[in-house]
């Protein structure tokens, strides 16, 4: 069984994996300073709960953003899995698609990885939006060539940085207005308004100006913890793929099998 995980600046999720099919999945908030032996301690009481063990897992897989957790990560797999860790886009796993941009080895693991798994389930162009601690509008041309993208904030931290800079400002949950009136009559009322339909009509008018950009048919795919909140306000998307960056990491260690 494949062990994949992706590293994220605010969760590191764990994916146990038989072929590309999710046996269980799992988070814990990103700390860079925890070790392999705080990992394994808390993994092994979830895989016991599966019905796993540790020996179940036969490979692992990492994509990262943060690297100062990869190394912990990396001795988790060799520690513990008896296996080296392979690293998303390092040799052997070699992306195996072109990053048409200006310095392909800054573009983020998970958005590459994003990028892979989507031209692998959806035919022609296409734009991905992953809803994370940043939200990233991400194109991948018919041929499957990363073209590039976006990196805004993501909502939560939009968020917590009005609340943090206004005193007077509470903190709200991210969800759709009551009403579907854009004129608060209550400062609850126009914050949620201005966070959540701001949001949207952001999104709705970076994805209008990438297909005028484009210029040909392009499909919306969502991914990330928001992406059916928002699905259920917007008619911009397409597709919803909860699992688009576990899927890549599972297409990339079978590609790594190949070589």
């Amino acid at each position: 069984m494949l062990l994949a995980i992706d590293a994220g600046n605010t969760n590191v999720v764990f994916a146990l994996l038989e072929g590309r099919e999710i046996k269980a999945r799992w988070r814990i908030a990103t700390d860079p300073r925890r070790t392999a032996d705080e990992y394994v301690v808390w993994l092994n009481q979830l895989l016991q709960l599966e019905g796993y063990r540790l020996k179940n897992v036969e490979a692992v897989i990492i994509a990262t953003v943060v690297p100062r957790a990869l190394h912990n990560l990396q001795v988790l797999a060799e520690k513990y899995f008896s296996t080296t860790a392979l690293v998303a886009g390092q040799a052997p796993v070699e992306w195996g698609i072109e990053l048409h941009v200006a310095e392909p080895a800054s573009v983020g693991a998970d958005r590459v990885v994003n990028a892979i798994a989507a031209h692998h389930l959806y035919d022609g162009d296409l734009i991905i939006i992953d809803f994370g601690t940043a939200t990233t509008f991400d194109v991948v041309d018919y041929r499957g060539t990363y073209k590039g993208g976006i990196i805004a904030p993501g909502i939560n931290l939009s968020l917590d940085a009005l609340v943090a800079a206004a005193a007077k400002l509470p903190k709200i949950a991210i969800a759709p207005p009551e009403s579907r009136s854009v004129i608060g009559r209550t400062t609850v009322d126009a914050m949620q308004i201005g966070v959540f339909w701001g949001y949207v009509a952001m999104m709705e008018g970076l994805v209008a100006r990438m297909r005028s950009e484009i210029g040909r048919p392009t499909k919306v795919i969502s991914t990330g913890g928001l992406a059916v909140l928002f699905n259920d306000n917007s008619d911009i998307f397409d597709a919803i793929a909860p699992d688009l960056t576990i899927l890549g990491l599972a297409l990339l260690h079978e590609r790594s099998l190949r070589i």
